[in-house]
Formats: C-alpha cells, structure tokens, sequence
C-alpha cells in the first residue's frame, strides 16, 4: 500500500491548489478525483459558464452595433457552437490542470475514495476495481453539487440543474430560473441575451439578496431594461410536467395570491448541497453540523491529522476561497506561521452585465454593526471611459467608519467591476483609510477612477460629479 505525506480528497480549485502547495513544500503528495481534474469550478462552473458569458456579452456587441458607428447584417448565433466552445475552453483547462499535477509530482487516482481506519482511502475506480492507500495527513475537498429541493425535483432534461443549463440539446424557448443567487443571475442573463423568455423567481423580497440593496436595486432595473421578467417575495410551491411536456409552475407570493406559469424549462438554481455523504465521515466520527464538516480556524476537524476545506466547511462557497483555505490548511500543516483567512475581506462576483462585485459590509450590515459611517457613491454616467466604452449604467459605493477612516465595504455594478473590486480588498487587508486612498493617483480614463471618485465623495471632494 502506497504512502504519501499528503493525501487530498477531491480536485477542484481547493484539492488541486493545495496539492500544488504541498508540493512545493516538500509533501509527497496525492490526489483523488472521481470524476475530472478541477472539480465543478473548471468542469461545470466558474469557467465554462464564463465562456458561455462571453458569448452572450459578444452576440450584444453585435445587436448594438450601431451604436458604435458600425453596421452588422445577416447575423445570428449558433446556439450549439456556442455551448461547444464553453466545454472546449472547460476540456482545456482540465487538461492544464493534468499537466500541473505533472510538473509537480503530484500523484493522481482516478476514483471515488473513502476514508477508512488508520489514515487509509479506499478508491474505487470507474471499473469497480479496489486500492488503497494511505497518508500521514488527509485533506477532504469534495465539494458541493446543486441542491435539490423536494418540490423541485430534477429529472434533467425539463427540471434541471446548473450542469445542464450549459449543455441544453437545443435552445429553449423560454426557461423559469428558481434563486437569483449568482448562478441564476449569470444564467438569466446568458439565456435572455441569446433570445430566451426569461423568468426568474426569488423567495427574498429582492434579487442578489446578499448584495448591498442599492446593487440589488441596480441590477432589477438593468435586467428588466432587458426583458427579464423578475418576480421577487415570490416562493415555488410545485413544478409538474405535463401532458404537452412543458413544466406548470405554480407560484406563491407573499400575500397569498397564487399563479401558474407555463414554461419550457425550469433551471433551480437554489443554493448548493455538499458531496459528504458516503465517504466514511462517519466511520471516522469526523463531526458534521448543518451539512458542513466542523473545523478550527486552521481547518483540522475534530479528528488528528484529518482536515477539510471548501465547500464542506463554513464559510462562502466561492472557488478563490477554496484555493485560500487549501493554501493556508497546507501551509499550517508544513509548521508555517500563519494567520486565519478574514472571511470578511472576501471578494464577491457575479458575472452578468452588468456586473456585480463586492467585499466586506454593505450599508446594512455596518449600521448593524454599530458603525457611524461615510458613504460616497459615483456614479459610471460621469465616468468618461465608461461613456466612452458604450458602458455607462451601475456605480461605486465606498463605505468608511466615519471615526478612524477604515474601509468597511465596498460595492459596485458596473462594465468590468469584477475585475475592480481587488483594489478594495488589498486596501482593507492593509488597512487603508479612506484618505489613502484618495490622495492615490488613478489612471485616466479608466473605469477604476470611479473607486477614487467615490472616496471624494464620501469625504465631500468629489470633483466629477
């Protein structure tokens, strides 16, 4: 029976990044995956829906053309080639992520493994054939998968998932989409650009319910500019197939009053449930609390030398904090100084157009918290290089301690936030004050002056606005 320094359950951007961690500090390192290299995020989420993203944002490029001087004829999209191009780029970066175990040593089996006695892993490949094998330390990465509800079941082809929301034979003709969490948000926002009747349904009184609630606000008006048909403080009580092979959808709003709307598609999109069943927890007597393993700060469970991070354990199930937790857990076990990752000081994104990006307190939070703050908002429509891209609705929203100037949260919407919203995090894990920030020279014209802008506005400086 082989044996290893490290052991890692599960190969999404968690498993894999730490393996690579734990190689470079020395571990002989494995790691076991049973389906394909770099989990849900590389295969199923983060980058294939990216993809399919890209495709939408370039098929409205197309349609508005003209308003950039430039005329388009005889277009149309191609919806299989674009659902082929978002697995090819998925296959990719599977196989980028094979090459790296490579380079780094890193020993991979392919299988479902269980944890057993004595820091062993039972693997059971595609085939049913059985090995072992065991390591010093063992890391649980197994992730979560779309949660079912049971008034909504999946059948996966009318009643689906997120998986096949990105592999969907032909377009539909119109799709329900149940939470307006990222997933269903980026979702609504492809379909809905492709030509799809959207309708999106949400038990909240608003959609993105743990975005900062002007975001929120920001982004119904946006979707409903679009088309989208949003339908908030609303609950799905049944989604029955019919004869015709449609799906009825009775809903339930918040006084009462009941509907039913008739659809090609529903795609729930309800949060997620974790991959911890069957996998010897229990045998372990690993503890568990409300679907999540428990761990310390420096994610070891309740069992020496048995660790789990990701989406098994508290905190946001986001791919980057996976990676971060991974990081940190090897770099601990390797005998490191480290400190426990803010969760506060965590980024969030949705990749939808516009886009939503966001770190730390909203408004809401921070008044709970006891804060006297400074708000500054600017808005993109004072903002000349989003004027200039064509790209002008959404804004940034600074929030300080009115006190001691620290930044407690920062929220945007806008073309291109995703790729914005850094600044606030290395600012807040510095421990920057508002005034740092405002007296930090931003390149012009660029979409980030807005952050700058905001800041002057929270202060009363604002000079564009």
């Amino acid at each position: 029976m082989e044996k290893f320094d490290l052991i890692i359950l599960g190969s999404g951007p968690g498993g894999y990044v730490t393996a690579i961690r734990a190689s470079q500090l020395g571990l002989k390192t494995a790691i076991i995956e049973k389906e394909s290299l770099g989990g849900v995020c590389l295969n199923w989420g983060c980058i294939p829906t990216k993809a399919l993203l890209k495709s939408a944002q370039v098929f409205d490029y197309i349609k508005h053309s003209e308003d950039y001087g430039i005329s388009v004829e005889n277009y149309d999209k191609n919806f299989d080639n674009v659902i082929n191009r978002s697995r090819k780029v998925a296959q990719t970066m599977s196989k980028g992520v094979n090459f790296l175990m490579k380079k780094n040593n890193i020993k991979i089996f392919e299988g479902f493994g269980k944890l057993s006695p004595n820091k062993t892993i039972n693997i059971t490949d595609q085939n049913g054939s059985e090995s072992k094998i065991t390591g010093e330390k063992i890391i649980i990465a197994t992730g979560a998968r779309s949660r079912e509800l049971p008034f909504l079941k999946k059948d996966g082809k009318r009643i689906i998932g997120y998986r096949e929301a990105m592999t969907l034979d032909k377009q539909p003709k119109d799709i329900v989409i149940v939470g307006s969490g990222a997933i269903g948000i980026e979702f609504a926002y492809f379909y809905n650009s492709m030509g799809t009747s959207v309708t999106i349904v949400e038990y909240m009184d608003r959609i993105v319910p743990v975005e900062d609630s002007e975001i929120s606000k920001e982004l119904e008006k946006s979707l409903k500019k679009k088309g989208i048909n949003i339908l908030t403080s609303t609950e799905v009580e049944k989604a029955e197939i019919n004869s015709s092979n449609t799906v009825d959808v009775t809903l339930k709003t918040s006084n009462g009053k009941k509907n039913i709307i008739n659809t090609e598609i529903v795609l729930s999109a309800v949060g997620i449930k974790t991959n911890i069943e069957n996998i010897g927890l229990e045998d372990l007597g690993i503890k568990i609390e409300k679907d999540k393993i428990l761990v310390d700060d420096f994610y070891m469970t309740n069992v020496k030398d048995y660790y789990a991070i990701g989406d098994v354990v508290k905190g946001q199930a986001l791919a980057h904090v996976a990676s971060a937790e991974g990081i940190l857990c090897v770099e601990k076990i390797a005998g490191h100084d480290v400190n426990p990752l803010d969760y506060n000081n965590i980024p969030g994104c949705t990749y939808c157009s516009p886009e939503i990006a966001s770190v730390g307190f909203t408004e809401q939070q921070a008044i709970d918290n006891g804060y006297d703050i400074k708000i500054g908002k600017f808005p993109f429509s004072a903002s000349g290089k989003a004027q200039a891209s064509g790209k002008s609705e959404g804004f940034v929203k600074v929030i300080f301690d009115a006190k001691y100037g620290e930044w407690l949260g920062c929220h945007m919407i806008g073309e291109g936030v995703t790729d914005m919203i850094a600044e606030a995090v290395v600012g807040r894990k510095l421990e920057t004050t508002g005034y740092e920030i405002l007296k930090t020279v931003h390149p012009h014209p660029t979409m980030s002056e807005a952050v700058m802008e905001a800041v002057a506005a929270a202060y009363d400086e604002v000079i564009h606005l």
